[in-house]
């Protein structure tokens, strides 16, 4: 995930962090579901302490608009990405579904084009 950093800017190099994930969430780049790097991950990545990263995910996660799943990482919501829960759920079920079944994902994501094409 590149998120672009303006030390010179007015704007918090957190409010940055936080603003640009929240525009991904909702302009679809980041999925309902979509996990997350870890806070030490994506903090070394933009080369800002911790501290600043963890602040982002905790404003963010205060919105709604991404949910802390313990060691499972942090995720984005289906309310940032203005997808219904219901829907989220239905993917999240056929998941499961084609996971038992052994389906290579490339096939599922095909049957899933195909049925909604159809």
């Amino acid at each position: 995930m590149h998120i672009p950093i303006d030390h010179d800017a007015p704007t918090p190099p957190y409010e940055q962090v936080r603003l640009r994930i929240a525009t991904l969430a909702a302009d679809g780049t980041l999925a309902a579901g979509t996990k997350l790097p870890p806070v030490r991950q994506l903090a070394t990545d933009l080369g800002l302490a911790a501290n600043t990263v963890a602040r982002a995910y905790k404003e963010l996660e205060q919105a709604g608009l991404v949910e802390t799943r313990g060691r499972a990482g942090t995720v984005v919501t289906a309310r940032a990405t203005g997808t219904s829960r219901r829907a989220q759920n239905a993917a999240t079920a056929y998941a499961a579904t084609i996971r038992a079944l052994g389906i290579p994902t490339d096939t599922a994501l095909a049957l899933v084009k195909a049925a909604l094409e159809a």
